[in-house]
């Protein structure tokens, strides 16, 4: 029986750590949602920042912009 009172009272230690564990952690902070766009090549959705802006069109990179210009 003693046995059984040592294997809960563990087990709610363990329930509490975890859970002061939870609560002390710094919540991730969420990135700013970014504008998607569309290569004018391919058609592959990608963000805004890593593309490549020519003569008003978005390109995933530079090989499908020159393919575009030809």
């Amino acid at each position: 029986m003693s046995r059984l009172f040592l294997l809960i009272a563990i087990a709610v230690v363990v329930y509490l750590l975890v859970k002061s564990y939870r609560k002390s952690a710094a919540p991730r902070e969420q990135s700013a949602a970014e504008d998607m766009v569309r290569c004018a090549h391919c058609g592959v959705h990608f963000p805004k920042s890593e593309g490549i802006l020519a003569g008003g069109n978005f390109f995933c990179g530079v090989e499908h912009r020159d393919a575009y210009r030809k």
